[in-house]
């Protein structure tokens, strides 16, 4: 396509006539009409401005074999995303309200093998609690899955309030002016109490394994070991929810600052983590089932309470290698 072609088709792309174009470029009507019939060639400066006004290179009116495809970098739209003040404003609230529903919803996951564990040992003392070992069984499965569901139902119904704001996990963005400010100041009047449920998160996650150690080393019966055991659960979850809890408000405004965990380097590899821990929890309480209710399976859950255990234990380490590998690739 020669010069003529691309300057008659650019044109009519733009809906233009000949006088419009012309009056453009400061030139006569006829001038132009002389460039479409190849009678004559436009100037440099010219040239210089046909390629800011339709948006194309130098390089793609004077060489015949671009094409418009190729139209310049400098053309193309600006894909970055713009974060308005009453959008960022908006994701704030909604994060700050979701916050103890997805703290609530961690706790009831974390609790859910507990009602099973108590039914399951209580069922072995038929003197005491009159249950068979098939009922306790039955209503330790159903309490488990109505606190995985009431979780994930509490975890779905958070995913679908801010999808909206799922840009913010793909696409870069940048924010308008004054919401950095507004984030900061927010995030500094926080920074306090974020502190505090932190702390208090961490401790009760170290204490949680006290009530096991004291039932071990006091000799306690199956049945006190195993109500230690869920009294090691209910300590941990509520330290989780306290963690948790302060996590998402944390994070909603690094989010819009895009700053520790959050800066667009990193992007790739929360996603990695989110799509690695929901693999291997979904695997761990595979697990679980078949070797309680399996085949080759012993039939008794509460003898198998260590696999939740082991699997905390070696998910902080998968998580470690993540985090790890992807450090190396930066």
């Amino acid at each position: 396509m020669i010069l003529a072609d691309k300057i008659v088709t650019l044109r009519k792309k733009a809906g233009w006539s000949q006088e419009e174009l012309a009056q453009q470029l400061n030139v006569t009507r006829q001038s132009v009409s002389k460039w479409e019939g190849a009678q004559s060639i436009p100037d440099m400066e010219k040239i210089l401005q046909m390629s800011r006004l339709f948006g194309v290179t130098t390089d793609f009116l004077l060489k015949d074999e671009m094409e418009a495809a190729e139209a310049a970098p400098e053309a193309a739209e600006d894909p970055v995303r713009r974060v308005t003040m009453e959008e960022a404003s908006r994701y704030l609230e909604l994060r700050r309200q979701d916050a103890p529903k997805m703290a609530l919803a961690t706790l009831l996951c974390i609790l859910s093998p507990a009602a099973l564990l108590m039914m399951t040992v209580m069922s072995q003392e038929t003197a005491r609690f009159h249950l068979s070992e098939e009922a306790a069984v039955g209503v330790g499965l159903c309490v488990m899955l109505l606190f995985v569901a009431v979780g994930v139902f509490l975890f779905l119904t958070c995913a679908s309030r801010s999808r909206e704001f799922q840009f913010l996990e793909e696409v870069p963005y940048e924010t308008e002016y004054g919401v950095t400010g507004m984030v900061k100041e927010r995030r500094k009047a926080f920074q306090e109490k974020y502190g505090w449920i932190q702390i208090l998160g961490v401790v009760l996650c170290v204490l949680a394994a006290l009530p096991l150690f004291l039932a071990i080393s006091l000799r306690l019966s199956d049945l006190g070991t195993i109500a230690a055991l869920c009294l090691v659960l209910l300590v941990a979850g509520c330290g989780c929810f306290a963690l948790v809890y302060a996590g998402c408000r944390q994070n909603s405004m690094d989010k819009l600052l895009q700053e520790g965990e959050f800066n667009r380097s990193r992007r790739r590899l929360r996603r990695l983590s989110g799509t690695v821990s929901a693999i291997y929890w979904l695997v761990v309480t595979a697990l679980f089932l078949i070797c309680s209710f399996g085949p080759s399976g012993n039939g008794n859950p509460g003898t198998l309470w260590w696999i939740w255990a082991v699997a905390g234990v070696l998910f902080g380490a998968v998580m470690a290698v993540i985090r790890l590998t992807g450090s190396r690739e930066k």
